[in-house]
């Protein structure tokens, strides 16, 4: 099972689109506080529509309180300040695949600590970023491609 970690999301629709490639795919979707919404926001579960039974969720207080329920694990940081594309990594299973809210990114201090597990995707020069639950479809659906696809059809 690969992990999808959420820091601090602000836009409840693209956390319950991504709460719904988490169900359809079989990852576990952890997210971490301050949201920016309620988990009981319409917007929300309507973008995750039916999935939310399918969903394993998990809430964290900080980064560092998922870095440390998970010491053992490998992160990969999705950055657009990251050398390395996500397409060059090797995934493995329980790997945490790491995104930053909508307006910010994931913030220096982490960025700074854990430089060497950042990732991007590339895109076009004078752009910003893609949307946040493209995003993690894009990085998710590479890790899950490079292990055979794993209890998917």
């Amino acid at each position: 099972m690969f992990h999808i970690v959420l820091v601090e999301p602000e836009i409840p629709q693209n956390t319950g689109n991504i709460s719904r490639t988490c169900a359809v795919t079989g990852a576990a979707l952890h997210l971490v506080h301050p949201l920016g919404f309620s988990l009981d926001e319409k917007h929300l579960r309507r973008a995750g529509l039916d999935y939310w039974k399918d969903l394993t969720l998990y809430e964290h207080e900080s980064f560092a309180a998922v870095e440390a329920a998970y010491p053992q694990a490998r992160f990969f940081l999705a950055t657009t300040h990251a050398a390395r594309s996500y397409a060059q990594v090797s995934y493995r299973d329980g790997d945490f695949l790491v995104f930053g809210k909508e307006t910010a990114g994931l913030g220096q201090a982490i960025l700074s600590r854990r430089a060497d597990d950042g990732i991007r995707i590339p895109m076009g020069r004078d752009q910003r970023s893609l949307n946040l639950s493209n995003a993690v479809a894009v990085v998710l659906y590479e890790a899950l491609r490079q292990n055979g696809f794993p209890g998917l059809q």
